[in-house]
């Protein structure tokens, strides 16, 4: 049994030992020159302002909680649209009813956005 998984290893061990010979190679023949500006932060070219172990206010993740649930609720739009051609081409009902259930999807997640809106989930204040 373990034979069958023996290539398996041999590539898993060959592919680990290439890549931390490679980092040794790197660090001993690369070029080292710390310096004081080196080691300090970098901030899209501006000086770091105050710590990094600052809290982030409740409203941040709330802001990035609701953006992930609409961007994965935008994802199940995107099989629908490729397979509503299949449903024209059936014929019959299958096209109203596939724009049935999408409209009422749309109108679920509209209905949530007003709602977030209203109580001010999505205000920086």
């Amino acid at each position: 049994m373990i034979t069958e998984f023996l290539p398996l290893f041999l590539m898993v061990l060959l592919a680990l030992g290439l890549a931390l010979s490679l980092l040794k190679i790197a660090e001993y023949f690369g070029p080292h020159q710390p310096s004081a500006i080196k080691q300090s932060p970098y901030e899209s070219g501006q000086d770091p302002v105050g710590s990094a172990r600052d809290r982030y206010s409740v409203k941040f993740y709330l802001v990035a909680m609701i953006f992930i649930v609409f961007d994965v609720e935008l994802v199940f739009l995107y099989p629908w649209a490729v397979s509503y051609r299949t449903f024209l081409e059936a014929g019959g009902g299958a096209a109203l009813a596939s724009l049935g259930v999408i409209g009422t999807f749309i109108v679920i997640l509209v209905v949530g956005l007003l709602y977030d809106v209203k109580k001010g989930g999505l205000d920086w204040d």
